[in-house]
């Protein structure tokens, strides 16, 4: 299977925390259907744009520095 088609079966997420206040601007994430604990990201108003990959372990990580305020940046 190509990525084209992994990416196809991707259950995408935006989070409740984007607003109209926003834009709808987010990004959307969700995990690959194979099981592999893989994440894809890509921008809400660009669904067919670019993609990042993650593995289980790089996702774990990133959101383990989310919940700890690693990422709480001043606006």
């Amino acid at each position: 299977m190509s990525i084209s088609e992994d990416l196809a079966q991707v259950a995408w997420h935006i989070s409740t925390k984007s607003s109209e206040n926003m834009g709808g601007s987010c990004v959307e994430a969700g995990p690959f259907a194979d099981g592999s604990g893989r994440v894809a990201v890509r921008h809400s108003h660009r669904p067919d744009g670019e993609v990042i990959v993650y593995s289980r372990s790089e996702w774990k990580a990133f959101i383990g520095g989310v919940k700890d305020g690693e990422f709480d940046f001043p606006a």
